[in-house]
């Protein structure tokens, strides 16, 4: 079965985000004057396939923990969606 990964990772809301602080910066100066907070992280699409929902899971768990977020400083979440 083929499955696709809608992955987010954002960097921890214990830590600065010096790119989230710059957008809100640039968006105060543009008279955005209603925005409060910017965090910035990236948003990941991976097509997989697998015997079942269950497995493409775990691999996306594992890709996630082992290459594409930095458990220090980021933390994620996705959806796996049936193709």
């Amino acid at each position: 079965m083929n499955f696709r990964a809608e992955i987010d990772v954002m960097p921890l809301k214990e830590l600065l985000d010096p790119q989230g602080k710059a957008v809100a910066h640039g968006l105060q100066k543009m008279n955005f004057d209603g925005v409060a907070d910017v965090r910035i992280g990236k948003h990941i699409t991976l097509k997989i396939s697998a015997a079942s929902k269950e497995e493409a899971t775990t691999q996306v768990e594992s890709a996630c923990k082992k290459l594409l977020a930095n458990a220090i400083m980021e933390g994620y979440k996705f959806e796996v969606i049936a193709e």
